[in-house]
C-alpha cells in the first residue's frame, strides 16, 4: 500500500535543504563504514551456504519413538531388531502423512521436529562400513524432505519459477477456497450476473478515462474477536492516532522487534501468494478479498486496509489502468488484464507491505513490456539500498528504467517507512530530482512501489469512490513492492518470494506473474 498523502514535486521542493550538507558529510561516512563489513557478509554468506547443502540431506518432520537409530549399520544385528527398525519406519511415514495434511490446511510449512533433527545427527555419524542397502535407505530417507521444505530452499512449489504453492497440492488448496467462499458468502450469493455488473450509484454519469468499470461492492467483513485490532480498526473515520502523532525520525528496528517485522513479512509474503494463487480468469476481485480475508483469519493476523481512513476491504485489487487503491469489487477478472494486488498485513503491532502485478491469461505486448519495466524499475532501486545511500537517490535510478522503455513515473504517491506505523518516515519518491531528505542507516525498514505507466502521461486521476486512482490517458499501470530492511552491508528483502535470495531480487522472469 503506497503513501496516502501525495507527494508531488512542488512539495518535496519544500523540503528543508539546509539538511543536504550534514547528510552529504554523514552519508560518506557511512559509506565507509558499510565497505568494513563486507568481508563479514561475505562470510555469512558462506556459511548460508554450507546450511543450506546440510539442509539437503534433511529427513521429512515427523513424530518417531526415540531409540533405534544407531542400531543402524552394527555388526551382528538380529532379526526381532531388525523388526523394530520396519516398526519405526512405518510410524515415521505415518507421521509424516500427518504433518504434511496439517501443512495443507494451514499453509504452513511443517516443523522440524526435535527427533528429526537427532535422526540427522546420527545419520552423519554412522560408519563408512555400512553396507550398500543401508546406503540406499539413507539416501531415501533424505530425498523425502517435505514438499514444503523443498519450496522453501527454491525448489518445486517455490516462487522462483511461478507463484508459490508451498508444498500444497492443487487439491488441498481449491478445498481450502472453496470453504473459505462459503465461509465469507454474503449479498452477492444471491444476487444475478447483471445485479453485479451494475456500477455504485456514485458512477451515474461519470466519464471514465479507460475502458475499466467498477462493480457491485460488498460490505465490509469484521474480524473475529481474539486477533489484535489495529488503532483505526473500529474508528468512524478509519485514521491513525499513533500515525497523527507520528514519528520525527525513521526508527531502528533490531532485536526482538526486528524479529517481529520479519515474521510480519512472511506473513504478508504467504497472504499475497494465496491471493495469487486464487486469482484467474472469471473470480472476481470480491472473491478474492474474501481469500485474503479467510488467509489473515487463520494466520491470526489483521489485514492493514480494513477501515483504514474507511477504505472498506482487505486488499487492494487493481486492474489495467488502474495505478492502485482498487477496491474489490464484483467485476470478473478477464484474460488479458493485468491485475495488481497490494497486501498489508498487521501482526503483534507491526505492518508489513507488498505487491506484485500479474498477467491474467495471454497479454498484449505493451502490457509485456509495461510489468518488465515496473519491475525492473523496482529492482534497480533494491541494488542501491545500503548505509549510506540518499532516499531521493532512488528516484533518479527509477527514472532511467522507466524513460528507456518509454514509460512513466507516478510523481503522487511514494515509498514509505513501515512497522509500528503503517505509513511513516521516511518518505521514498520515485521520481528524479526529488527533494526527500533522510540517508539509509541500518535498521531502517521501508517500502518502494513505483507506479509505472504506459507511454509519456504521469498523471492519474481518482474515481468517485475517493480511492480508486487511474490514469488520466486510460492506458495501462503497473507496479511492484517490497519492504527492505538496510542492513550492515547492504539489504534484506524482507517480502522476498519464497525460494529466493534475501540479500537480492531475482531477475526479471515473466513466469513469475503468470495467472
Amino acid at each position: 500500500a503506497c503513501d496516502l498523502e501525495p507527494v508531488h514535486a512542488e512539495v518535496m521542493a519544500k523540503e528543508d535543504e539546509a539538511l543536504e550538507e550534514g547528510e552529504e558529510e554523514e552519508a560518506a561516512a557511512t559509506s565507509a563504514a558499510a565497505k568494513k563489513k563486507n568481508k563479514k557478509k561475505k562470510k555469512a554468506g558462506a556459511g548460508a551456504a554450507e546450511a543450506e547443502e546440510a539442509e539437503e540431506g534433511e529427513a521429512p518432520a515427523a513424530k518417531a519413538d526415540e531409540g533405534d537409530d544407531d542400531e543402524e549399520g552394527q555388526d551382528g544385528a538380529e532379526t526381532g531388531e531388525a523388526k523394530k527398525k520396519k516398526n519405526k519406519k512405518k510410524k515415521k511415514a505415518a507421521g509424516a502423512a500427518v504433518d504434511a495434511a496439517e501443512a495443507e490446511a494451514t499453509f504452513q510449512p511443517p516443523p522440524r521436529t526435535a527427533e528429526e533433527a537427532q535422526e540427522e545427527e546420527d545419520d552423519d555419524g554412522e560408519e563408512d562400513g555400512q553396507d550398500g542397502a543401508a546406503k540406499k535407505k539413507k539416501k531415501k530417507r533424505g530425498a523425502k524432505k517435505s514438499a514444503a521444505a523443498r519450496a522453501a530452499s527454491g525448489g518445486a512449489g517455490s516462487g522462483v519459477d511461478g507463484v508459490a504453492t508451498y508444498g500444497i497440492s492443487d487439491e488441498a488448496f481449491d478445498a481450502w477456497c472453496k470453504k473459505a467462499l462459503e465461509d465469507t458468502a454474503g449479498q452477492t450469493a444471491n444476487m444475478t450476473p447483471e445485479e453485479m455488473r451494475k456500477p455504485p450509484k456514485e458512477f451515474w454519469g461519470y466519464k471514465y478515462t479507460g475502458d475499466l468499470r467498477p462493480a457491485y461492492v460488498s460490505k465490509q467483513m469484521k474480524m473475529p474477536d481474539g486477533i489484535a485490532l489495529t488503532d483505526y480498526a473500529l474508528d468512524p473515520d478509519g485514521a491513525s492516532a499513533s500515525e497523527r502523532v507520528g514519528q520525527k525520525e525513521v526508527p531502528v528496528l533490531e532485536g526482538e522487534k526486528l524479529e517481529t517485522m520479519r515474521q510480519a513479512c512472511k506473513y504478508g509474503r504467504e497472504v499475497l501468494d494465496i491471493a495469487a494463487r486464487f486469482m484467474r480468469p472469471g473470480v472476481t476481485g470480491d472473491e478474492i478479498d474474501r481469500i485474503v480475508y479467510q488467509a489473515c483469519v487463520d494466520r491470526q493476523i489483521y489485514p492493514s486496509p480494513m477501515n483504514y481512513y474507511r477504505f472498506p476491504k482487505s486488499v487492494c485489487v487493481s486492474a489495467n489502468e488502474v495505478i492502485c487503491h482498487g477496491i474489490p469489487d464484483a467485476r470478473p477478472i478477464e484474460e488479458g488484464d493485468i491485475v495488481n494486488l497490494d497486501v498489508s498485513i498487521y501482526y503483534k503491532g507491526f505492518h508489513s507491505d507488498l505487491n506484485e502485478t500479474y498477467f491474467i491469461g495471454e497479454c498484449d505486448e505493451d502490457s509485456q513490456r509495461l510489468i518488465r519495466t515496473a519491475y525492473s524499475a523496482l529492482y534497480a532501486a533494491a541494488e542501491m539500498i545500503r548505509p549510506g545511500t540518499f532516499y531521493r537517490d532512488l528516484g533518479n535510478a527509477i527514472s532511467v528504467e522507466a524513460n528507456k522503455n518509454n514509460c512513466a513515473v507516478v510523481t503522487t504517491y511514494c515509498g514509505h517507512g513501515v512497522g509500528e506505523l503503517f505509513h511513516g518516515p521516511p518518505k521514498v519518491p520515485h521520481y528524479r530530482k526529488n527533494k526527500a531528505v533522510g540517508i539509509m542507516k541500518p535498521g531502517h525498514v521501508f517500502t518502494v512501489e513505483p507506479m509505472i505507466n504506459l507511454g509519456s502521461n504521469s498523471g492519474d486521476k481518482t474515481w468517485p469512490d475517493n480511492w480508486t486512482a487511474v490514469t488520466r490517458d486510460g492506458k495501462r499501470s503497473a507496479q511492484f513492492e517490497h519492504t527492505f530492511l538496510v542492513t550492515e552491508s547492504g539489504v534484506e528483502v524482507l517480502t522476498a518470494r519464497l525460494g529466493t535470495n534475501p540479500t537480492m531480487m531475482p531477475e526479471y522472469n515473466p513466469a513469475m506473474f503468470q495467472r
